[in-house]
């Protein structure tokens, strides 16, 4: 394997997003709505070139080019959030007791699972401006926000709310799943 002199991953911002950086905290922004996120490590260093951000590395080791590389994603992923959003888009499945699902405030509520008395309650953990929980047509949940980690950890708490124990899950399939991860 060949030795580099140095990595440097670009980042490109769509139009009307701007990005600020002061000391080890990048924060990106559109029209209001903005990210921030902490970046420590001694060689790894994101800089501002020409409007859109560079993430660089002076003679990388393997640990360095892969952090350089995981930062350069965070950083997309943060400009994509404010410019488009993400979408988790979930679907609760029955066989013979309907469910109901509700969002109260920061706790989403599953109710009628298996026929069970108690419902199952998912935390949501962020505000409503942050990640957005929504309930469509009885069987369709929608989880929108800027923050991809964000979004995708709420959608996820949902899921597991609903897992079933002690039981074979070939058969016994009813929950709310994940069908899609997109904008």
């Amino acid at each position: 394997m060949p030795k580099l002199d140095h990595i440097a991953h670009s980042i490109t911002l769509p139009e009307g997003v701007s990005a600020s950086i002061e000391g080890e905290v990048v924060t990106i922004s559109k029209e209001g709505e903005s990210l921030s996120r902490e970046f420590r490590h001694h060689k790894v260093e994101i800089r501002s070139v020409e409007g859109n951000l560079e993430v660089f590395v002076n003679l990388p080791r393997r640990s360095d080019k892969a952090l350089a590389g995981t930062w350069a994603a965070h950083l997309r992923n943060m400009a994509r959030g404010v410019n488009e959003g993400f979408e988790y888009r979930l679907k609760a499945v029955f066989s013979h007791f309907p469910m109901s699902l509700k969002v109260e405030g920061k706790q989403f509520t599953i109710a009628n699972l298996f026929g069970e008395k108690v419902p199952r309650v998912a935390k949501l953990p962020w505000t409503p401006a942050e990640v957005e929980v929504r309930v469509e047509s009885k069987t369709d949940v929608v989880v929108k926000g800027a923050d991809r980690e964000k979004v995708g950890q709420t959608a996820a708490n949902i899921e597991r709310a609903c897992r079933i124990k002690k039981r074979d899950r070939r058969v016994f399939q009813d929950g709310v799943y994940i069908i899609s991860k997109g904008v």
